[in-house]
């Protein structure tokens, strides 16, 4: 239970910090981040699934690019369902989607110290 709460945390931080790194996405504040992580979790747990089954002929034929395509849109819809997220446009949030990855990833290696952490 520990290990969700803290993996909630540093989702959330990553997504606080995005502005700094990409100025076409703002987050009103930690607690928007907060209420965000959530939802892209529950997104990516709900219907990224069904999207990636889906599209799976188009994911083949681009050799896998397309899943990037996939993330871009879920991290746009995350950002139309809640006030105080917003992303600009399909490249904000194709760049957010990527960063936003790495910036959970690093972080859960550097603060839980594993590679293998479920984000």
């Amino acid at each position: 239970m520990i290990r969700i709460l803290i993996i909630w945390l540093i989702n959330a931080l990553a997504l606080f910090v995005l502005p700094y790194i990409i100025s076409s996405i703002q987050i009103r504040g930690f607690g928007t981040a907060l209420v965000a992580a959530v939802v892209l979790g529950l997104i990516n747990a709900l219907i990224r699934p069904l999207l990636v089954l889906l599209t799976l002929p188009v994911t083949m034929i681009t050799l896998g690019l397309f899943i990037f395509v996939i993330n871009a849109l879920l991290f746009q819809f995350a950002a139309w369902m809640l006030k105080g997220f917003e992303v600009a446009d399909f490249w904000s949030a194709l760049f957010g989607s990527i960063l936003y990855s790495l910036i959970s990833w690093l972080l859960a290696w550097l603060i839980l110290g594993r590679t293998e952490s479920s984000l």
